[in-house]
């Protein structure tokens, strides 16, 4: 799932398509017109963001109401912050390494 999110969100307006709806939830029609592309692109782009995990869809009717999911966006920060964490750990463990040299050297 990891890899459908940032697959997904590396377009631009995918990303503007969740700023929108991180408020609350908004039909396709709503968010297509904030655009100035076909409604079956905002559809698609829809479409992808929900396979990835990062909205959910509400059907009332025949309206579809489109929300972010915060659990997709949770596991993807956990994977964005495990590189994070790595790199505080090598960073800590360098420090640790030239504290110990200087030590031994005196």
């Amino acid at each position: 799932m990891i890899d459908k999110a940032i697959q997904a969100i590396t377009e631009p307006r995918r990303r503007d398509i969740l700023h929108l709806v991180r408020k609350g939830e908004l039909t396709s029609s709503a968010i297509a017109s904030h655009f100035d592309v076909s409604a079956p692109a905002i559809s698609q782009h829809l479409k992808i963001l929900e396979e990835a995990g990062l909205v959910v869809v509400r059907r009332a009717g025949t309206k579809r109401f489109y929300g972010i999911r915060r659990e997709g966006f949770v596991e993807l920060m956990q994977y964005i912050e495990s590189f994070w964490d790595d790199s505080l750990l090598r960073l800590k463990e360098a420090a640790e390494e030239e504290e110990r040299k200087r030590h031994e050297s005196n």
